[in-house]
Parts: C-alpha cells; sequence; structure tokens
C-alpha cells in the first residue's frame, strides 16, 4: 500500500513538471530523482514506465528518459451514453433474462479497504503468508526454459495437468484435464457449458458470491439448496432436483465457504447418487485443499474421486494457496462434457499464458512449496483459534455454529431475526470504525434466514491485527443500529 502511494505521488509530480521540459529534453537521471525524492529506484523505476506509457516520456536503454517530442492529447469532450441504458434493457422480450448481474459481493472482498482500516473482508492470503521469494525464483527459472514464450498445448502443458490429476486420486490423467485462468474462470466455464441460459441451477445456502455472480451472467437461475455443519442437505437437495428439473449443482464439499463445513461421509454418496438418478452434473469446486489447517487430520477425497460414471465436474486452483496473481486452475471432467469445457475455453481465451503455465510448474514442483503450504497450514490454524477467542471475550453475542479446520474465514450470525437493514448498519458501522467485514446477504441465493458476517482472518498481517480488529468490531456493534447487542 505504501509503496503503490509513494508511486502514485511521484507520477503526480514528475507529470506536473514534463511541461517545463522541450520535447525531447531530457528529464533528470534515476539516481538525481532518487535523491530528490528520497524515493527508492525501484519507485523511481515504476514511477518512469508509468509516464512512458501514457506517452508522457519516451526512455531510451543506457541514455535515459525525455519528453515525448508530442504530449499525450487532452481527453476528448465526454459523449452522450444515455442511450446505452435503452441499448442494453432490449433483451428481445418479456421472457428473456436481465443480462446485468450484481458483483458487489465479489467485489467486497477483492477491493481493497482504505488506508488504516483492518481487512477483515478480504478472499486471498495476506503477502505475509505468500510465498513470494519462491513465486519470484519460480518465474525467474520458467523464463529461461526452452520454448517459455512459445505457443502452448490447447488443454494446458502435460505436466501441470499430470500434477493436477493426481491431486483429484489416481483414476484421473492429464487427458481428462484442462488448464484454466484461475479458479473463477473455470466455474464461468462450467457453468456456461453444463447449464443453457434460464436454467436453474442448484447452489448451497449460503455459498460464495463469484458462483452466483458467474450463474446469473450465465442467464442462470440459481435455486438454494441449505447446508447445516455437515454440508449439503440430500432430503433438500433430491427436492430440489424433482422440483426445478436442473440438471446442475454447484457445491464446495471441503471448507465450504462461506460456512468452512465439511461434506459428511456419510452424505458424500447420497450427493452422486441423487445427482446420477437426475441424470445431472455435480460441478465440485475444490478451492481450499491447499488451505487445512495443521490440525485439520486427513481431508477426504474429492468426489471427483469417486466418480466413476462423469457426474463430477472438478475445480481446483493454485491461486488460493499461492498468490492472487497466480491465476492458474483446472477442469477435470470425462465424457463429452469435456469436450464441451475445452470448446467454451478456447472461443473464451484460447490458452492460459505460457509462462505462467512455466511458473506454476517451476512452484509446485520446488522444495519451497511443501514448506509454504505447512507454513501457512499452521498459520491458518493459529489465526483462526486466535479470532475465535478474541471474538468469544470480547463479542460472545456472535454465533459461530462452526469452528473450522480450513480455509481463512469465519462464518457469524449477527442477534436478530431478519436479515437486511440492520446487517448493513452493522457493516457500515464497522467501516467507520476503520474495521471491513463482508456483509452476509450476497452469499444467499434467495433471501437470507438470518443476518450474517464473514470474517478473514487469512488477510490480515497477523494475531495482533486480529485482535485490533475484534476491538474495532466491538465498538462499532456497540454504536451500531441494531435491534439487540452481539456483546452479551
Amino acid at each position: 500500500m505504501q509503496e503503490r502511494s509513494s508511486v502514485g505521488e511521484l507520477v503526480a509530480a514528475l507529470r506536473a513538471e514534463v511541461n517545463r521540459y522541450s520535447p525531447g529534453e531530457k528529464l533528470p537521471s534515476s539516481r538525481a530523482l532518487v535523491e530528490r525524492f528520497r524515493a527508492s529506484p525501484v519507485t523511481v523505476s515504476r514511477a518512469v514506465a508509468q509516464l512512458a506509457a501514457e506517452g508522457l516520456v519516451v526512455t531510451r536503454p543506457g541514455s535515459g528518459a525525455y519528453r515525448a517530442r508530442s504530449l499525450a492529447q487532452a481527453a476528448p469532450p465526454a459523449g452522450d451514453t444515455s442511450w446505452q441504458e435503452v441499448s442494453l434493457s432490449g433483451d428481445g422480450g418479456p421472457e428473456a433474462l436481465p443480462r446485468s448481474v450484481d458483483v458487489s459481493g465479489l467485489l467486497a472482498s477483492l477491493v481493497a479497504p482504505p488506508t488504516g482500516v483492518i481487512e477483515l473482508n478480504g478472499g486471498y492470503l495476506h503477502t505475509s503468508l505468500q510465498p513470494e521469494r519462491a513465486l519470484a525464483a519460480a518465474l525467474a527459472r520458467a523464463g529461461r526454459r526452452p520454448g517459455a514464450w512459445s505457443r502452448p498445448p490447447i488443454d494446458g502443458l502435460t505436466e501441470l495437468r499430470a500434477w493436477f490429476a493426481r491431486g483429484i486420486g489416481p483414476a484421473h490423467g492429464a487427458a481428462d484435464v484442462l488448464i484454466t485462468a484461475g479458479g473463477q474462470s473455470a466455474l464461468a466455464t462450467a457453468l456456461r457449458a453444463l447449464a443453457p441460459p434460464g436454467a436453474p441451477v442448484l447452489v448451497e445456502s449460503p455459498t460464495y458470491p463469484g458462483m452466483l455472480a458467474a450463474a446469473r451472467a450465465a442467464g442462470l437461475r440459481p435455486v438454494p439448496v441449505p447446508v447445516d455443519t455437515d454440508g449439503v442437505r440430500p432430503d433438500l437437495l433430491a427436492a430440489a432436483f424433482h422440483a426445478t428439473g436442473a440438471r446442475v449443482f454447484v457445491c464446495q464439499p471441503l471448507f465450504q465457504n462461506p460456512t468452512g463445513t465439511v461434506l459428511s461421509e456419510a452424505r458424500r454418496p447420497e450427493v452422486l447418487r441423487i445427482a446420477r438418478e437426475a441424470g445431472a452434473f455435480v460441478i465440485e469446486d475444490d478451492f481450499a485443499r491447499l488451505l487445512a489447517h495443521d490440525d485439520a487430520g486427513p481431508l477426504p477425497r474429492p468426489l471427483a474421486a469417486d466418480d466413476p460414471d462423469g457426474v463430477v465436474v472438478h475445480i481446483r486452483s493454485l491461486t488460493k494457496a499461492a498468490s492472487p496473481s497466480l491465476r492458474v486452475g483446472a477442469l477435470a471432467a470425462r465424457g463429452p462434457a469435456l469436450e464441451r469445457l475445452r470448446g467454451l475455453q478456447v472461443v473464451d481465451s484460447f490458452f492460459v499464458p505460457r509462462p505462467l503455465q512455466e511458473a506454476a510448474l517451476e512452484l509446485v514442483g520446488s522444495p519451497a512449496w511443501g514448506r509454504h503450504l505447512r507454513a501457512v497450514a499452521a498459520e491458518l490454524g493459529a489465526r483462526r483459534t486466535a479470532m475465535a477467542a478474541a471474538l468469544g471475550e470480547s463479542l460472545p453475542g456472535l454465533g459461530l455454529p462452526h469452528l473450522p479446520a480450513g480455509g481463512g474465514y469465519l462464518w457469524l450470525r449477527l442477534p436478530g431475526s431478519v436479515a437486511g437493514t440492520d446487517e448493513s448498519a452493522m457493516v457500515q458501522a464497522a467501516l467507520r470504525a476503520g474495521v471491513a467485514v463482508a456483509p452476509g446477504r450476497p452469499y444467499f441465493g434467495a433471501e437470507p434466514p438470518a443476518p450474517h458476517v464473514r470474517l478473514s482472518f487469512a488477510s490480515v498481517a497477523g494475531p495482533a491485527e486480529i485482535a485490533e480488529g475484534v476491538r474495532r468490531l466491538r465498538t462499532a456493534w456497540e454504536g451500531a443500529p441494531a435491534a439487540a447487542s452481539p456483546a452479551g
């Protein structure tokens, strides 16, 4: 945050000075800028690069930066875009589905909060938990691989596909896997491939807002199926298939987002049987397998590992366990479904850039990868325990129905029985108190049964920030216009 801010400040200062130079005149050297602005060489380099991208300066290797001969022209006057409102709403008749998608719930965990606000709403590991050195080394080694910048196979590098397949189970091979640009891309592709626009798609309730957004963007109608502490309820899943005629069910059987629950051993075969009898696919989003805590014990196998009939379309990714920018994931399927998935991916993106695939291979093949996963497992477990303890002491009235053994968040029920205004008021009060939390409403495909919030312990710097975040949360709750106080 501080480095990005200093780059922006330097860019603004240099941009204001460019007009003082004649076209083609040389700007001060990087060393002079470092001394004058007391900035690091990296900050100066990034600032000059941004000015060059804006067309204000040109850089000459070994010589320096010069004012561009022709400065970037002023922005043209704003046009009238009001016609687009009519065009975007003309979807072909009263039966057509709306094409606008509400992504507010997804953005809540993607957009960084203002400076000074503790980020308990984040969706990724804090930078202190990311393997930055290992990633940098992997990227450097990948760049030296023969053919690193040539066109990769359409389905992805065979070695990388085989690595993902081994993580699913012995029955899967590289031929069953497509490399994707992260899990979200894989999820969107699977939804579009397996269900036609206008069709119902069964989803867990609550569930990941990004999945709901992807389903609605594909013109699908999410139908919620409640989960409890053992995962999705098979009786309600069967009833939903019967009532809707749906042909797709999306689930997260391991450390579900947002509840953190694990589909029980007794329910796993039931879910597969119910889907098979309905002639439906199960999209298994196995996003958190690499985020198990050190006290999780043996993990259940993916649903796909026990599915010989191609019912399960399996999704997994490296992004959550490594870095938001390592957008490398996998789709695994069998039969005609795999061909349809492949066709859609080719149309959408051709292929995942080869340097990124090569870097992913270098990362997972290095000794640093195992050390990183062990460190993350220990740290996430400790942070979960610290957050649960802090909440129990400061906010005992908040309901915590399940303490997860994996993932990076806690799902809390707020006092009262009606979601909506009270939940929004509490979230806004928290932000004013200097802590960002994720509201529960976007996690439900229909009306929520109660107000909730999701708190992330993975996206903060450590236990001290967790303690301060909970302290600020208590301050917010005490001042929020809630129906009941969660302080007990």
